[in-house]
């Protein structure tokens, strides 16, 4: 399947806006499914509206209600996924599956808040506990209908031959390990190479802004991290995989250094677009805003799109489908939306030790020791022992030494994305700027909008104070290298009403010129420049932004980066005719990825599989190699374009160029005039559960094969395998927003709402979202009614 051109895009977006406009009082349709029932637990009638795309609208007599009745909905459209979530984060997977994740869910549990929970919920919003609380009790109501044969068990359950479990509401705020964290894995990576060849050979891996120069922490022996130090930190933060489930024994394991450069891949995935437009700059002289976050994409989607409307509260937007409210999206007077913004928030701690004691000034500390059970499916419980010091959980032990990490996780109010309850009413900049300074986890870059034409935007994240170092390696722990408190929020930065009319980011290194990063040491390690420039480049050149606007560059295929890498060839030339024709038709591309491009397919894998590998095999010393692996794309290119690189520039360009050739040859034939990008180039979403089904059940729980433009340098930001080109990041859901005329606003989730393989809206959002088309997020009650396709009513069980 091909993509829409860019008048196609523009067509969708005209008449999505033209329908939402035309809902004035539109009645629900007679053709609108009803249904009706009574719920435990739910204190006044109450209805779901579930419009023709699977988005559910939530109308309340009370806001408890409306978080009863999201929990009530979340578990009618993904319970399965939603359980697991609880039972990964909780460390309950071998209750229901088996020993087989005894370990994963000790790691698990190494990661749980274990702070006091008074001090957890004065964290968030003061109505935040009412939320959670009746959104627990809204999934526990379901589950009970469940059990009880009123509604039907999901097929996993059945093939997993496990049972959904209660929710406690601390459940949702004590589970850290799906927030966004970072650099713990980069930390270790560097040490290793520091080890291996010394700090100059990690210049390809991992590029520094603002420059910097790191040096090795005074008491620190790089070779004592051993290779696998992140084995509990990764099981605990992994996915849940069913292979071994399904084959009856253990899933084969990689090498340490395999899951380090894997875990290291994954979070450069990690991204995200938003910017926010100034009436001055807009067609209509209302702001725009624009989101769409970049995760793993799968099935069912990361994301869920709902709407809460009740007499004190009327949100609609996006968030991880086991939360209660939004992450992002908008409310009567405010809209905001989030990407990542790369504060440093984990420190490894290296100590010496004796027993379950380390040395922490001068003396020797105990480790705190907690004993815990496991229950196991099928066997008797498992004990297992879990150590703490200090600073955090002790993830390996070695001889003498024990590596615990430091993490913001510990602390209250780093439950991932709950800082949006500080959202949900805001109204101005002033209640933005409020919830911004008290956001703890994942750290990111806030944008705001309101009804007023005010825009903004700001870093938000609990900032650990490093006054002594960088936090770019492992440390002592023996009380040298110690965070001095957090850094207030006031003291990230932030733009109201920016002169330019506009603000965008995309993990860019955003910090403003003359900001004291050397001493406050926020974070070095960012996303490239690459969608950055060209949303900026875009942006800049539109005086009178449209909604078709934002869509088209939320999918917008150009490749920055590789402007810069193909004018590294523009004296280079070659005696092979197929390298040469390569090299002209690279010369003359306009660097739009589209799936129809030849140069496309040229470009991304001579980048991706070949240019990296050689570089780092000219520059870096042997012993390093593995480490380093292919290299950063954005270092690899800084490095090309420096003097030192010049003697042997023109041999790797046209070496890599010359295997990327070759490689080509092999998958799509010795034509170079059949190659295409989107013949390589594709998506296709498969559940983890999938494997324990058989292949006809199997197929109906995947979503088909759809060719992608883009690529991870793009806008569209379409990451993928290197061995098979299969996307495995990008848009989780685009949101383009209308301030002030909200039934004009757009969404568009992937593959679709519902997590039941057999719904039709289960993979009805999948073309869509490939083909960069949108649907209208209504949210006045005319539009909702409009678009109606089936109405629950609700009413208390007597």
């Amino acid at each position: 399947m091909g993509t829409l051109g860019a008048a196609a895009v523009s067509a969708i977006a005209a008449a999505c806006i033209a329908t939402a406009a035309a809902a004035q009082d539109a009645p629900t349709s007679s053709a609108v499914k009803r249904e009706a029932r009574t719920v435990a637990g739910l204190a006044a009638p109450a209805q779901i509206v579930v419009d023709h795309w699977g988005v559910p609208h939530i109308f309340a007599g009370s806001a408890r209600d409306a978080f009863f009745l999201q929990g009530y909905n979340a578990a009618r459209d993904r319970l399965w996924q939603i359980d697991l979530w609880r039972k990964r984060g909780l460390g309950r997977l071998s209750a229901s599956f088996g020993p087989t994740y005894v370990a994963q869910d000790r790691a698990a549990r190494l990661f749980l808040y274990r702070g006091g929970m008074a001090a957890e919920w004065a964290s968030y919003d003061p109505q935040a506990r009412t939320a959670v609380e009746a959104f627990a009790a809204g999934v526990n109501a379901y589950v009970t209908e469940v059990k009880a044969g009123k509604r039907p068990l999901p097929v996993e359950f059945r093939l997993s031959a496990s049972q959904p479990e209660a929710w406690a509401p601390e459940d949702i705020l004590r589970i850290r390990s799906h927030a966004l964290v970072s650099n713990v894995a980069s930390e270790v990576a560097r040490a290793q190479v520091a080890c291996a060849a010394g700090l100059p050979a990690d210049r390809l891996r991992r590029k520094l802004e603002p420059p910097h120069a790191t040096v090795v922490p005074a008491g620190l022996d790089p070779c004592v991290v051993p290779a696998d130090v992140l084995k509990d930190y990764l099981l605990a933060t992994g996915p849940v995989s069913f292979e071994a489930l399904a084959s009856g024994g253990r899933k084969a394991e990689a090498p340490a250094q395999v899951q380090l450069a894997q875990a290291l891949d994954a979070a450069q995935n990690e991204g995200s677009n938003n910017w926010v437009i100034a009436p001055s700059r807009t067609a209509t002289g209302r702001p725009i805003l624009a989101n769409d976050p970049h995760r793993p994409v799968g099935v069912p989607s990361l994301r869920y799109i709902v709407h809460l409307n009740a007499p004190d509260l009327d949100i609609i937007g996006a968030g991880e489908p086991a939360l209660p409210g939004v992450s992002f999206g908008h409310n009567r007077q405010m809209a905001w939306g989030l990407t990542i913004f790369y504060i440093d928030q984990e420190d490894l701690y290296v100590y010496d030790t004796k027993a379950d004691a380390y040395r922490y000034k001068g003396g020797f500390e105990p480790m705190k020791v907690v004993h815990e059970t496991i229950e196991v499916k099928g066997e008797a419980p498992r004990d297992v022992t879990l150590k703490f010091t200090r600073h955090g959980p002790v993830i390996a032990e070695t001889a003498g030494h024990a590596f615990a990490m430091r993490t913001v996780w510990n602390l209250p109010g780093a439950s991932g994305y709950f800082g949006s309850s500080r959202m949900w009413r805001a109204k101005s900049w002033a209640d933005f700027k409020s919830g911004q300074e008290a956001w703890g986890t994942p750290p990111l870059n806030l944008i705001f909008a309101d009804t007023s034409g005010e825009i903004g935007w700001s870093a938000a994240g609990l900032t650990p104070a490093r006054s002594n170092w960088d936090g770019l390696m492992p440390v002592p722990g023996d009380g040298r290298y110690e965070w001095a408190g957090l850094m207030p929020g006031a003291q990230l930065p932030a733009a109201h009403n920016p002169p330019e009319g506009f603000f965008a980011t995309a993990n860019e290194m955003n910090l403003p010129a003359g900001y004291p990063d050397e001493s406050r040491h926020v974070g070095f390690e960012w996303g490239d420049r690459s969608r950055i420039n060209r949303i900026k480049e875009v942006l800049a050149t539109t005086p009178k932004a449209t909604l078709a606007d934002s869509m088209a560059l939320q999918t917008d295929s150009h490749d920055d980066l590789s402007r810069r890498t193909i004018a590294l060839l523009a004296h280079v030339s070659s005696a092979d005719p197929e390298v040469a024709r390569a090299i002209e038709l690279l010369r003359s591309w306009d660097n739009d990825e589209t799936t129809a491009s030849a140069a496309a397919a040229i470009y991304q894998v001579w980048a991706t599989n070949h240019l990296g590998h050689t570089v780092v095999a000219s520059a870096t010393p042997q012993a390093a190699r593995v480490l380093v692996g292919s290299g950063q794309l954005d270092a690899v290119i800084s490095y090309l374009e420096t003097p030192e690189a010049a003697p042997t520039r023109d041999a790797i360009l046209l070496g890599s160029l010359g295997a990327a050739v070759t490689e080509l040859k092999n998958r799509l034939g010795p034509d170079m005039a059949t190659w295409s990008w989107g013949r390589l180039h594709h998506a296709r979403f498969e559940p983890a559960a999938a494997v324990l089904a058989d292949s006809q059940l199997a197929e109906q729980m995947a979503t088909g094969t759809l060719q992608i433009p883009g690529s991870a340098s793009s806008p569209r930001a379409a990451t993928y395998r290197p061995s098979d080109f299969r996307q495995t990041a990008g848009a989780s859901v685009r949101l383009v927003m209308d301030v002030g005329a909200w039934d004009n606003s757009v969404a568009v989730n992937t593959p679709g709402q519902s997590g039941d393989p057999f719904s039709p809206h289960y993979r009805d959002l999948f073309p869509l979202w490939a083909t960069g088309a949108y649907i209208p997020l209504d949210f006045s009650r005319a539009a909702v009614n409009r678009d109606a396709e089936t109405v629950i009513s609700l009413e208390p069980a007597k």
